[in-house]
């Protein structure tokens, strides 16, 4: 199984059962797991709760806060200056 082929072989790989294993600490290796994340969780053009994202980020991690940090801080999740809404990027 070739990493460089595709990306989702090595997020697979991060999953056991549905659930991540563990958030990765290689910066390019959590981007790959975020953008999935990203994909997968999010609709575009759909603006969510703060508990609406933490409850999606949930059935992955029990870090959810980590991974919603994540998700803003790389720019996938904007999310409005009182921090009450938040939209998948582009």
């Amino acid at each position: 199984m070739s990493e460089t082929s595709s990306s989702a072989p090595g997020v697979s790989a991060l999953f056991s059962h549905g659930r991540l294993t563990a958030i990765p600490r290689k910066a390019a290796r959590r981007e790959q797991l975020l953008v999935h994340l990203k994909d997968t969780l999010f609709e575009p053009g759909r603006s969510y709760s703060e508990p609406e994202v933490n409850e999606a980020l949930r059935t992955v991690h029990d870090d959810y806060p980590a991974l919603r940090r994540y998700l803003v801080t790389a720019g996938l999740l904007t999310r409005t200056r009182d921090g009450g809404s938040y939209r998948r990027a582009a």
